[in-house]
């Protein structure tokens, strides 16, 4: 630096003096700092360059340069700015900037962008660094010249360039990049705001983004060793290589393939690639930060695979690849290509294009025009529409467009004749029937579209359709003439989360080969009895429907294995089921079934008792003898008991998995568990077993055949010839290994024979009554998982020769006590004896084992991963409890379940891995901070798929659990009230900072380890292992931070959050799907990119999480809602995917509700339903009873809820299982009540023309049922689409229809309904909807009727003229509208608008009424109206939620015979094709060909040409088709006009057809018959054709 010292003095306080031209230095003891002019480089920027180096960073004070508001365009700083001083001692790295997330910046020549700064640091090669302060403005090529003359000396300088480090690689940056501008942008892409920049990133903190480095472009470090033994498969991937080694110049004609991706490379030396051979095939640059096509590629003409993937390639226009005339294979995904040249064409052999990722808004023509093309990959472009030229690809073989806007598949597609797969989920395709016949069609995925039906008239090769999550409301069978037999090839139709509401017998009769059929997630009722012929059905999934009954006919499904029915409303398995001989698995959970029914076909009495020992015939057992079984209270006949021979149901040998919990079963049903010896998984869980049978265990043994007899063996001690051999005797084994009792009234666990459960390792018995534990569950030793929490346990673990004590299971993993809240646990060392007391019912068993053991400590279960031990008592006598220590794969919880007054419960699985994968979090803040709590789960449901068995990848999880508190405090204290910053700010700072601490901790961590394993000579070892692993690892997070009555909620990934709010579920949290719109914006945005199978960068699920530091894309910025927590809310649930991916909100919220007095129970409840649904992996939920701030806690010592136990009475019981979990259905009403009816309006015209009615009416019946048992309502009868209901009070009645009204808005109507005229969205001037779906009307009056129960239904019903009032009130509505009586508006005036009190006013509840108040009325006067049947008219007023309001100005809507019902919008135009069809058909039928009169030829013809028309007049018919059809108008024709004329053509065309068909069967028959008798040479053909005219002619 010695010419700016030579130019420079110094001032008094040691700062150097600047010159009067534009660079300026100043200088103190420990710093230096250079200020620039960006107008001196640059004239048409006004900005600014400060520098400051040293050494390594001074600690100190540390400020942030504010914005620069100077009148000077080009400010010049001065020694006298005290900005300058902050900047010489702030080491901070980010400027105020007013960019947010997501928000682009102004341009850059905008005057205040250019008054911004960044501090960055600026890295020599030696590793210390020169701060720079420059606006955004400022570029490489003004950045360098201060560079040079701050760094280096003299002839350096140009051999030195500024490079970027980040995302591991390394590229010289161009001249006209901006630094600080690169700077923000990764900041945005991680998360940060501008003011979580300036508080987080301090230091070296932006290092966890990039680095510069200033450094020599020649003399760089020593060019690594590559090590390359195979010449011809080269790969250099991630090198940091700026060119092509010298090494690999020498063996260029040796390459085959050659990957160069993930280097800093812009160009291929044209030496190079010309002194390769013709062998060089592959060339892979690809994640190189390209923004052009190196232009030398085009000499590599002998390439036939190259890919240029996640680069920032805009376009190809001067790669010339065309001049690459052998590639096939161009893989151009995740770059920045909006076209493709012109010559793509000329690429004849191009098999592989994929330009998945890219910008495109349009499949470019160019595309359609290669003729070889096989695969195509257009996925996650902007595409709206397909060509039509995409028929000319004949040869594609592979369609791949998923996460376009494509509306629809044009016509020309039905020339794919190739095409074997097509994948277009996550588009708008409303039609797949042009697809669907394509010939060799194998694949079809559609699933995320507006498909309204699934045509199964399809192509011969098609074996697997995905439809789910569409808005198909039927399965439609088209048959044509040439092919009317069945469709015999589809192996699997996914067709869940749709909205069907049956299925026809002829569809699935044209599916005989069908293995796979999932119709889950629909609103199925009946299954026709046509499945039974299915005969190679091996899935069956009907889960989540309205089943009543399996159909008859299932047991014909012989090669059936699994069946999933779980989520209906069957009450009853069928006895057919024993006959389905496959069947592995059976999960019949969440319905009302209270018994099996014994086999339809039993064999004579005999069978059972008596057979042969050698006989194999299979047969069915003795129907009476499992009557018995079911009708005993304990099982009298087991396996076990059963001889050898013994004829047992074909079901009773296959089955290995039942799940029957959350039925009606009791213990006298349960004989049927005597039968099945090779069951390994049984979920009883929440049924009404009181008391276990005492052979209960005894069910699950089976006899071993015995061993052959050995022959004679030396014994190993004795050289004596063992002669006499003893004779094996059989044995009894078990093949269960889980069992679930959860959740039911059992006070006893049996313990005949449960000693001999030697294979079981998983045992749930949480939430019952269970007070001790025997002595012989000790003997289980295979035992992994115990779960006895929330029992009423209260014994003396001491008495272990009696009662249980947990170390006797030294293999547990998993145990939980929680909330046993008697159980009391002292700290004692109890010696035994050696061989134990001579109380012991063992003397010789374990007594050595635990001599010296204390039975109240847990340290003896090494191999422990998670125990339970909150609400327990644990006591000590002078020493520390025996408490094992947390680490990273254990789990201790030994607190209290009530945080700031809120009681919660945790509970928790391990997953297939037997390790942690997910942590908790609840801290409660100090005094200081009495109100404020803190609530978090971290971690993944699954670990990776690649760890390897036996490393835990919990380390990360941990680290976040151990860690948050303290940077959260940290982040709250550091909040400044003066920019007005929250708590919202520290949660998202918080979740930052932690993010950035753990790249720290994971990294320099392996910095150390590797360092030790090289010094130390180990390579490979388990601590390299683990720590690659974990470096690449990540967790999701969901965090609650309550403060008063105001709680947090900020999650990143998969782990989510749910309100019940009056028993109806309010997600607070958002799931970071990488398929959700804004996610791909912004992971494009980061160079990332998404595969179909919607995976970040073909790696994880997730868009958002802790860790993934390798996928830049990935970053931790929470998604955070406020929520003001009210006198509504109950509970707050908290859990990870194992949860959300199996149980919905409403499900959970709903099982959550019953038990919401006790969390710890409902937690364990949810953990238990999760699992019964088919949970596998890690799965975490908290439950949090916020109402615990307004009511306080009143049930301290409660176990259990009572209502829990309560069995349901047969004649009151609703056979719906959703409503079942709801509270109770109140008791009718008497007195003075109010009475309500509904109807929908116009649904007699919807079910005759729309196919999606029958689908909503279901979805209506099921909401207005819900809403009145929140609400208090009681449902009279029902007629049709019509509701009666009564209720005890009017405000109750009132707050029925309000929340009624607001929530048909918010049904998911099928998409037919929605698109009809009745259905159709309604806005209001605000644009806010006030209609769409089922418009229903409400009639409210009150009064006395008379009262009377039903003697066939056991329901109250009513009568008077009372009730003929309220059904005529109702009648006078219009649709949405609620229309009350002159006393319903009395009541609620006098309840909101301080009207005259009512004799009934004092007892209106005040939750009605408070809901009432919080929905808003709007009440509209309608005056006198004449009710049909009265004689006097009634005073009327409608009334409205406050959010509906403007429904008033809506026209009366009364039903329209010129309206539409169908979603189909019919025009004349399409009409009068049809009609031509029509005619055509007609023609034929007649054997001539119609034609238009347009079409007929001139009469200037010669005579030849006549005679000519007058033969082909014999073949055609000519007509005028607006004479021939009925007259249609676009102008005056109605819909209805249209549909009748439809009707008619429909009728003229099927009985066209089916002259056509008369006359080629004749044809088919005259012909047979003709060549039968030429056959036998009887009769030529001239006289046979003689005798079938004469025939034809009688």
């Amino acid at each position: 630096m010695g010419l700016s010292r030579a130019r420079t003095g110094v001032d008094e306080l040691g700062r150097r003096i600047p010159p009067t031209d534009s660079v300026r230095s100043f200088s103190t003891t420990n710093t230096s700092t250079t200020v620039f002019s960006a107008s001196r480089y640059t004239p048409s920027i006004s900005g600014s360059i400060a520098s400051t180096s040293n050494g390594t960073e001074k600690k100190g004070k540390r400020k942030f340069i504010e914005k620069r508001k100077n009148s000077n365009p080009n400010p010049v700083f001065s020694s006298a700015d005290p900005s300058i001083r902050d900047d010489i001692d702030s080491l901070g790295t980010l400027a105020s900037h007013s960019s947010s997330l997501g928000v682009r910046r102004p341009s850059h020549q905008g005057q205040q962008s250019s008054r911004e700064t960044f501090k960055i640091r600026i890295y020599r090669a030696n590793n210390t660094y020169h701060v720079v302060s420059c606006g955004f403005n400022v570029t490489v090529a003004m950045l360098q010249p201060a560079l040079n003359a701050k760094l280096l000396l003299g002839e350096e300088r140009e051999t030195h360039k500024l490079y970027l480090k980040e995302r591991g690689r390394e590229r010289i940056l161009g001249q006209t990049e901006r630094p600080a501008d690169i700077v923000r942008r990764r900041l945005e892409q991680a998360g940060y705001d501008a003011t979580d920049g300036i508080e987080l990133l301090r230091g070296e903190g932006l290092a966890f983004l990039l680095k510069f480095v200033y450094k020599s472009q020649v003399f760089g470090p020593a060019e690594q060793s590559l090590n390359i033994e195979n010449y011809e498969q080269v790969d250099l991937s991630g090198r940091s290589l700026r060119t092509i080694p010298v090494d690999l110049h020498q063996h260029a004609a040796e390459i085959i393939s050659l990957s160069l991706s993930r280097n800093p490379m812009l160009d291929l030396p044209l030496d190079f690639i010309q002194s390769t051979s013709t062998s060089f095939t592959e060339l892979r640059l690809s994640h190189m930060a390209l923004k052009k096509v190196p232009p030398n590629i085009r000499f590599a003409t002998s390439l036939t695979r190259l890919d240029l993937s996640s680069n920032r390639i805009g376009d190809l226009d001067d790669a010339y690849i065309d001049h690459i005339p052998g590639l096939k294979v161009l893989k151009v995904q995740n770059n920045r290509m909006e076209k493709l040249p012109w010559h793509l064409p000329r690429l004849r052999k191009l098999t592989d294009l994929n330009i998945s990722n890219n910008k495109f808004k349009v499949l470019p023509v160019v595309v359609c025009r290669l003729e070889s093309l096989r695969d195509l990959d257009i996925s996650f472009n902007n595409i709206l529409e397909l060509p039509e030229e995409i028929g000319d690809l004949r040869n594609l073989e592979h369609l791949i467009m998923v996460g376009n806007q494509i509306t629809s598949i044009p016509p020309k597609a039905e020339s794919l004749v190739s095409l074997r797969r097509l994948d277009c989920r996550r588009n708008a395709i409303s039609d797949m029937s042009v697809i669907g016949m394509l010939p060799k069609l194998e694949m079809l995925s559609t699933d995320h579209n507006r498909l309204s039906g699934v045509d199964l008239c399809l192509g011969p090769c098609l074996k697997a359709i995905e439809a789910g999550y569409n808005e198909i409301t039927e399965l439609r069978v088209t048959g044509s003439i040439d092919n009317p037999g069945p469709y015999t090839a589809l192996f699997s139709l996914d067709v869940s989360h749709a909205k069907l509401s049956s299925i026809s017998s002829r569809a699935l009769s044209s599916l005989p080969s069908l293995r796979v059929l999932n119709l889950s997630h629909n609103t199925i009722k009946t299954l026709p009895p046509t499945l039974g012929d299915l005969e190679y059905l091996e899935t069956l999934k009907c889960a989540d429907n309205i089943l009543e009954r399996l159909p008859e006919g299932i047991g014909r499904l012989r090669k059936l294995e699994i069946l999933d029915v779980h989520e209906n409303n069957l009450t009853e398995l069928p006895g057919e089921l024993w006959a389905c001989a496959s069947l592995i698995k059976l999960n019949a959970t969440s319905n009302m079934i209270e018994k099996w029914e014994a086999p339809c076909a039993p064999p004579p009495t005999t069978q059972l008792q008596s057979h042969s020992p050698g006989s194999t015939t299979e047969g069915d057992p003795d129907a009476d003898s499992l009557n018995t079984l079911d009708k005993r209270k304990t099982s009298v006949v087991s396996v076990s008991n059963t001889s050898s021979g013994s004829r047992l149901p074909s079901l009773a040998y296959a089955l290995e998995k039942l799940y029957l919990g959350e039925n009606q079963l009791t213990a006298d049903a349960l004989g049927f568990l005597s039968l099945f010896p090779e069951l390994k998984v049984l979920n009883l869980s929440f049924n009404l077993i009181q008391d276990l049978p005492p052979t209960f265990f005894k069910n699950f043994l089976s006899e071993v055949p015995p061993l052959p007899t050995p022959p004679p063996s030396w014994s190993a001690s004795t050289p004596t010839l063992h002669s006499q051999t003893q004779k094996s005797q059989p044995t009894q084994k078990s093949c269960l290994e889980e069992l679930y009792l959860s959740g039911n009234r059992i006070t006893t666990l049996p313990t005949e024979e449960l000693a001999r459960m030697t294979r079981m390792t998983t045992l749930f018995l949480n939430g019952n009554r269970l007070q001790t534990l025997p002595q012989e569950l000790g003997k289980v030793t295979s035992l992994m998982i115990l779960d006895v929490g929330s029992n009423l346990l209260k014994y003396n673990i001491y008495n272990w020769e009696f009662d249980w004590n947990w170390n006797f299971n030294k293999n547990l993993k998993y145990l939980n006590l929680s909330g046993n809240k008697h159980l009391q646990i002292k700290s004692d060392y109890t010696k035994l004896g050696h061989g134990g007391s001579r109380h012991s019912r063992d003397p010789g068993s374990s007594a050595a084992a635990i001599r010296q053991q204390s039975l109240g400590g847990f340290s003896d279960l090494a191999q422990i991963r998670v125990l339970g031990l909150m609400d327990i008592t644990i006591t000590t006598t002078g020493q520390t409890a025996d408490i094992p220590d947390e680490h990273e794969d254990r789990r201790i919880r030994t607190s209290e379940s009530t945080v700031c007054g809120m009681a919660y419960g945790i509970a928790d699985t391990l997953g297939r891995n037997e390790h942690l994968n997910m942590l908790d979090l609840v801290h409660e803040f100090p005094s200081a901070r009495k109100d404020e709590a803190l609530f978090a789960i971290f971690g993944r449901s699954h670990p990776p798929k690649a760890m390897p068995a036996g490393i835990s990848g919990n380390k990360i999880a941990k680290y976040l659990r151990d860690n948050f508190v303290k940077v959260f405090k940290g982040q709250l204290n550091a909040l400044k009230k003066e920019r007005a910053e929250g708590y919202t700010d520290a949660l998202r700072r918080s979740f930052l900072k932690i993010n950035q601490n753990l790249h720290d901790e994971l990294f320099s961590n392996r910095k150390q380890v590797q360092a030790s394993s090289s010094s130390s000579g180990i390579v490979g070892s388990n601590a390299d292992i683990t720590d690659a692993f974990v470096s690449r690892g990540g967790a999701s997070g969901a965090v609650l931070y309550f403060r008063g009555k105001t709680m947090y909620i900020a999650n990143v990934g998969d782990a989510l959050a749910v309100v019940s709010r009056g028993g109806k579920p309010r997600p607070v949290s958002l799931k970071h799907d990488p398929y959700h719109p804004l996610e791909i914006s912004r992971i494009r945005a980061a160079e990332g990119w998404i595969s179909p199978e919607g995976l970040v960068n073909d790696e994880i699920d997730i868009s958002r999480s802790f860790g993934f530091f390798h996928l830049p894309p990935i970053n931790a910025r929470p998604d955070i809602t406020t929520w003001e927590l009210s006198e509504q809310d109950e509970f707050v649930i908290i859990a990870n995917r194992g949860l959300w991916d199996f149980v919905s909100y409403k499900t959970a919220v709903d099982i959550a509700r019953r038990d919401h007095g006790e969390p710890m129970l409902a937690a364990q409840k949810l953990r238990d339903f999760a699992l019964s649904y088919g949970a596998d992996g890690s799965t975490m939920i908290m439950v949090i009873s916020v109402s615990d701030l307004f009511t306080g806690r009143s049930r301290e010592n409660s176990i259990a809820d009572p209502q829990m136990y309560k069995p349901i009475n047969s004649k009151t019981r609703v056979p719906d299982r959703s409503l079942a979990r709801l509270k109770d259905e109140p008791p009718a009403p008497e007195g003075h009540i109010a009475l309500v009816f509904t109807d929908i309006r116009n649904s007699t015209h919807l079910w005759d023309v729309n196919r999606g009615m029958n689908t909503a009416w279901r979805l209506h019946n099921t909401l207005l049922r819900r809403t009145l048992r929140f609400c208090g309502g009681y449902e009279v009868k029902t007629e049709g689409d019509s509701f009666m209901c009564a209720f005890p009070t009017t405000m109750q009645a009132v707050w029925w229809c309000l929340t009624v009204q607001m929530e048909l808005l918010e049904q998911e109507w099928p998409l037919e309904i929605l698109e009809c005229e009745d259905g159709k969205q309604i806005y209001d001037l605000d644009n806010r909807l006030i209609a769409q779906g089922l418009s229903v009307r409400m009639g409210i009056h009150c009064g006395s009727p008379l009262c009377e129960v039903d003697p066939v239904n056991h329901r109250m019903d009513y009568f008077g003229p009372m009730v003929n009032r309220s059904a005529r009130i109702n009648s006078s509505a219009a649709g949405g509208q609620i229309m009350c009586s002159q006393e319903v508006i009395r009541e609620i005036k006098a309840q909101l608008l301080n009207g005259s009190p009512t004799l009934q006013s004092n007892s209106q509840p005040h939750e009605a009424v408070d809901n009432v108040r919080k929905l808003g009325v709007t009440i509209i006067d309608i005056g006198e109206v004449k009710l049909k049947g009265l004689e006097l008219p009634e005073q009327l007023s409608a009334i409205y939620p406050a959010h509906l309001g403007s429904r008033s100005n809506l026209r009366d809507t009364v039903v329209d015979p010129g309206a539409s019902g169908s979603r189909v919008q019919f025009s004349v135009s399409q009409i009068r094709q049809l009609g031509l069809v029509c005619l055509r058909l007609e023609s034929l039928a007649t054997s001539r060909i119609f034609r238009e009169i347009a079409e007929r030829k001139s009469s200037i013809q010669t005579i030849s040409e006549q005679d000519h028309d007058e033969e082909e007049d014999l073949l055609y018919i000519y007509g005028d088709p607006n004479l021939l059809l009925p007259p249609l108008d676009e102008k005056t024709s109605t819909d209805r006009d249209m549909t009748l004329v439809l009707d008619s053509l429909s009728g003229r065309i099927e009985n066209a057809i089916a002259k056509i068909r008369e006359k080629a069967n004749e044809a088919s028959v005259k012909d047979s018959l003709i060549s039968a008798l030429n056959k036998k040479g009887c009769i030529d053909e001239r006289t046979l054709q003689s005798i079938l005219s004469i025939v034809q002619g009688i």
